[in-house]
């Protein structure tokens, strides 16, 4: 178990669809291991596998107080969204040192392939809900500044490639 680099905001792989995982296999459980010691050391609350230039449809999120309830998905995808919207900061390893605040359906249920390999149906609410919904972006080729406008995502975009210049 190691943490990976995450790729920067112009490597294409973060701009295209991941492709579908078939079965959880000892190779899938140790991204997801790698995934989580990422997630860990950024520290953050959710990563998808394509922000570590892995094209598969993985993800790992853990938005508890004290951490240690990861929840490891593949394939996942929201069945159902609220009415209700939430707005939230939200920020990407993949864009140092921005962030914006994002519009977001305050619960979703999602379906995934579990750990175990069986599907399952979880309800996410709050900000469970929006870094699932913020990872399944990722596994779409979509990030953050994706949900705002072509000038604002423009100067945030130019605005950490500044940043990491410095």
């Amino acid at each position: 178990m190691t943490g990976r680099a995450v790729l920067p905001y112009a490597d294409r792989r973060l701009h295209r669809p991941a492709e579908p995982v078939a079965a959880i296999t000892e190779t899938v459980r140790m991204i997801w291991d790698d995934m989580v010691d990422t997630m860990e050391a950024m520290p953050g609350v959710g990563l998808a596998a394509p922000q570590i230039g892995i094209m598969q449809r993985l993800a790992v999120v853990d938005a508890s107080t004290q951490r240690g309830q990861v929840v490891r998905m593949a394939n996942p995808e929201v069945l159902h969204a609220s009415v209700q919207m939430r707005r939230h900061e939200e920020a990407s390893p993949n864009l140092p040192g921005v962030s914006a605040q994002i519009e977001r359906p305050r619960a979703v249920t999602v379906r995934f392939l579990n750990e175990n390999g069986e599907i399952e149906d979880r309800d996410f609410v709050g900000l469970w809900a929006t870094s699932v919904q913020h990872q399944i972006d990722h596994l779409n080729g979509k990030l953050f500044v994706d949900h705002l406008s072509p000038l604002r995502r423009k100067m945030l975009v130019a605005k950490s490639a500044k940043l990491a210049r410095a």
